[in-house]
């Protein structure tokens, strides 16, 4: 018979078991207590009247703010993401590349954008692009917010690729060069398809982050879902509320992204 061992932690014993048990009993009670100190608060304050909550089931609220505040984020969250890939698959080919030269600057501009913050280059590009009249005033907003996580998250899924393509066996690289493939031909007929099916994962978590961090654009004042969200509640007088509601579309838009990174795991 097969023995299965646990490589992370120790088989618990009997008492082990009653006492995680009882653990996880406390845990739950303790939640619960604090769900109801928090809704009791809410209800003295009046926040759980329906009258907070109707206005929220309205067609006004979700033809004129929420499905267009929706719309902007899925848009701008779709350019981001096929523009952060190309950058990516740029400089981190880039970075991997047999030419010091390329390398180097690859090298420079993936480190440089990586740790500049995102806010600070929405900011950098929205008063920038404003200023250089490059676009029309309406659009600066949207493509200071692209710019600006395209450069972060390209340079991230640039460093998930060079890694990735490092992480591959050696042999990988050594039986292309057998057949007759230069090393660059190698690098992107051989190891770069490998790499990329085994960081999707990865990749998949960076498309949640980008869709994520498409909120940070109501500071430059685009009016994405958080935006159209924060418009309204303020005009209802039921912010509290409608951040709840914006929260929940935001978790409903990225559960399809949990089903390829279950799949990808339960492989591992």
């Amino acid at each position: 018979m097969a023995v299965t061992q646990n490589v992370l932690f120790d088989v618990q014993g009997p008492r082990g078991r009653r006492i995680s048990a009882a653990l996880n009993v406390l845990g739950v009670l303790l939640a619960a207590a604090l769900a109801w100190i928090v809704l009791s608060e809410l209800a003295e304050k009046g926040q759980l009247d329906a009258a907070k909550w109707s206005p929220l089931l309205t067609a006004r609220t979700w033809e004129n703010f929420l499905l267009p505040g929706l719309w902007d984020t899925i848009r701008l969250s779709v350019t981001v993401t096929m523009l952060s890939v190309v950058f990516g698959l740029v400089f981190g080919l880039g970075r991997l590349s047999q030419l010091g030269p390329v390398r180097w600057v690859s090298t420079v501009v993936v480190e440089f954008f990586r740790a500049v913050p995102v806010l600070v280059m929405m900011i950098f590009f929205y008063l920038g692009i404003g200023r250089a009249g490059l676009v029309e005033p309406s659009n600066v907003p949207f493509w200071a917010v692209v710019l600006g996580l395209m450069f972060y998250n390209g340079s991230v899924i640039a460093e998930l690729i060079r890694s990735g393509v490092h992480q591959l066996p050696k042999g990988q690289r050594e039986a292309g060069l057998v057949i007759g493939l230069t090393p660059a031909r190698s690098l992107r007929l051989i190891e770069l398809p490998q790499a990329l099916t085994a960081m999707l994962p990865s990749l998949v978590s960076q498309f949640v982050v980008i869709l994520k961090d498409t909120a940070l654009g109501y500071i430059i004042t685009y009016p994405e879902l958080l935006a159209s969200g924060r418009r309204l509640g303020s005009g209802d007088g039921n912010i509290l509320q409608t951040l709840f509601v914006v929260a929940l579309v935001f978790v409903l838009i990225n559960k399809p992204a949990e089903g390829p990174l279950a799949a990808e795991e339960a492989t591992v």
